[in-house]
Formats: structure tokens, C-alpha cells, sequence
């Protein structure tokens, strides 16, 4: 498929200095959390990716509002620690600014999994999909996306290989999984889709 969008504006506060992530090519990208608050007052954390191009003039960030766009990427983790689907922001462009938070992506890809649709029990309609979103020489992104209400149901009827064009926003999410008996607590990142666009 070769019309694929994936934009992410988001403005929060670094809740951290950034550590170290990777290095390819010869270029150092490092790894820090932003902290966005949603309308509601509750908070996603989101974790963000950078050269040290964009972080250099910005040092020290943590505790600064910094408003970036770029991508919502995923990397399949095969260590065996951790969520084995990693969700993470890729900055292409990145600033200090002061204004109110703000978290919007924009995705159009392929439904790449059955959408897996449910109810609350208070009879709410909630839509799991998993979205794959193209990238450049022919890698994909699989991201995780939830909808509710008429979205869902209108996604939930959907088959693989469907294509969708949706905006919302990305989010945060808490759990409790049984590892050897043992509860940890993890997050989940996923997409929380608001509407969907008509394709151009």
C-alpha cells in the first residue's frame, strides 16, 4: 500500500533527562519520557525517541514543556524482558515552547488482525485493532488501537486488509499480569481513535 500517513503532535513536560536508546548509522538516538496531560487532568506518559541533534540545544530538558513531531513507531522486543511490542514516539522535529498540552496522531495503514469487538459491562462497545502502518523500504509499524462507541462498531465490522484512516490520540495504559505467580504492574501504549477520516 503506498498511501500510508502516521503524524504525532504532541506538547507535554519531559519527566526526565534522556538516556541513551540506540545507535544506527553513526547517529546516537536517546530515550525519555513526556508527560501529557488529557483534558480530564489524567496524564499519559509517552515515550519519545530523539537524536542528539534535536536534545543537544534543549539540555537540561527535564522539567521543560517541549512541544515535537514525528511518528508513532513499534519494535517487536525479543529479549524476553518487558512488553514484547515497544511503542514509541520518533521526534523529527522537537522545541521548547509554553502553551497548553497536546496529544493527535494522525494514521492511515491496513487492519493486519481481526478487530476484536466487546462490551463494557455497562454496555459500552469498545474495538481492538491492531493497525500496520508502512514505513520506507518495506518496514511496517504494527500499532495497537482501541475505539469506542459508533467508531467501534463501525471498525468492529471491519475484515483484515481493510484500510483505515483515523485521528486521535495516543495514550497510556496500566495493567496487572501474573508473571510465576507474582503480579507486576505494566503499561500498555495504544492509539485511542476519535474519528474516522475519509479517504483523499
Amino acid at each position: 500500500m503506498e498511501d500510508t500517513r502516521n503524524l504525532v503532535q504532541l506538547r507535554g513536560t519531559a519527566a526526565s533527562e534522556p538516556e541513551l536508546s540506540h545507535e544506527n548509522h553513526g547517529q546516537r538516538f536517546y530515550r525519555f519520557p513526556l508527560s501529557v496531560r488529557r483534558l480530564s487532568g489524567q496524564t499519559d506518559t509517552l515515550h519519545v525517541i530523539a537524536t542528539g541533534n534535536l536534545l543537544d540545544p534543549l539540555l537540561p530538558i527535564g522539567g521543560k514543556q517541549l512541544t515535537l513531531e514525528g511518528q508513532l513507531r513499534s519494535f517487536n522486543n525479543k529479549s524476553g524482558v518487558g512488553s514484547k511490542l515497544v511503542i514509541s514516539v520518533l521526534a523529527r522535529t522537537l522545541e521548547e515552547t509554553v502553551d497548553e498540552d497536546l496529544n493527535y496522531i494522525q494514521l492511515r495503514g491496513v487492519l493486519c488482525k481481526p478487530p476484536v469487538l466487546r462490551r463494557t459491562p455497562l454496555g459500552r462497545c469498545i474495538s481492538d485493532m491492531m493497525l500496520a502502518v508502512n514505513r520506507r523500504y518495506g518496514r511496517a509499524d504494527y500499532l495497537p488501537c482501541i475505539a469506542w462507541g459508533q467508531v467501534a462498531m463501525m471498525t468492529g465490522r471491519m475484515d483484515v486488509g481493510s484500510e483505515l484512516f483515523l485521528e486521535g490520540r495516543v495514550q497510556s495504559r496500566t495493567y496487572t499480569k501474573m508473571v510465576d505467580g507474582t503480579p507486576q504492574e505494566r503499561t500498555a501504549y495504544e492509539v485511542s481513535v476519535m474519528h474516522l477520516l475519509d479517504a483523499e
